[in-house]
């Protein structure tokens, strides 16, 4: 997957919801936001995070202090500035190359935030849809991803299981294989996850949009969940991000 193009194409998509929609719409699935936060969290992340790039930064950095911060005041300027914070990520990974830098899981390498704000901006762009009504679409191979994503800071943070629990998720769609299972184990050797075939206490099911949507605690009703639902209602509780 590039996820280079598909940062700059989810970013735009991003931006259209949010150029036709009121500013002051509630986003129910971020409770306390309008639009207008929404837009300025997104846009303003992907500057903080081309911002800790570009200055190759061992540690966070306060997005109080990141340079333009706030969206231009017009609309079609506000747009463009969303755009461009998204290009200035690409540009600061180019510029720095495999150098390691601060992340929320340690050092990283510099391209690891294209991938994290790629996912950040696709949640977010449900969040805006969730919020104004319009059909979430995404493809099945980049919501696959999505899951695999959360499920690596979930379980990097040692988030998510008990010990002795095993958690399956299983994507319906057609096209993605062994990419659209995920085994979530908490064993003698700690928390991990893998795409195996194997059964959990718990089994989620459902397409890979609908399970990154459920995994992202956004909505959950277009999953089927078998087993021990306790087990599946414990990492939605406990991996806040």
């Amino acid at each position: 997957m590039d996820f280079r193009a598909a940062l700059l194409e989810q970013t735009k998509l991003f931006g259209d919801v949010i150029r036709e929609a009121d500013p002051s719409t509630p986003v129910p699935t971020c409770p306390g936001w309008t639009l207008k936060q929404l837009f300025r969290h997104v846009g303003r992340g992907n500057r903080w995070s081309a911002k800790i790039i570009s200055d190759r930064r061992s540690e966070p950095l306060d997005p109080r202090d990141v340079p333009d911060g706030k969206p231009p005041d017009d609309p079609d300027a506000a747009i463009a500035w969303l755009h461009a914070g998204a290009q200035l990520i690409l540009d600061a990974v180019e510029q720095v190359g495999s150098q390691r830098v601060w992340t929320f899981l340690g050092p990283r390498p510099a391209g690891w935030w294209i991938r994290r704000r790629l996912h950040e901006v696709t949640v977010h762009r449900a969040d805006a849809d969730l919020a104004t009504g319009a059909d979430f679409s995404l493809p099945a191979e980049l919501a696959a991803d999505g899951v695999s994503e959360w499920i690596e800071l979930s379980t990097a943070r040692g988030q998510g299981l008990s010990p002795g629990q095993r958690l399956h998720l299983h994507a319906t769609d057609d096209t993605l294989g062994p990419t659209g299972e995920w085994l979530i184990v908490n064993d003698e050797d700690g928390l991990a996850w893998s795409h195996a075939h194997a059964k959990g206490d718990a089994a989620v099911r459902g397409s890979a949009r609908d399970l990154l949507l459920a995994i992202t605690r956004r909505r959950g009703d277009g999953v089927e969940v078998l087993g021990d639902s306790a087990v599946w209602d414990g990492w939605l509780a406990t991996t806040p991000f």
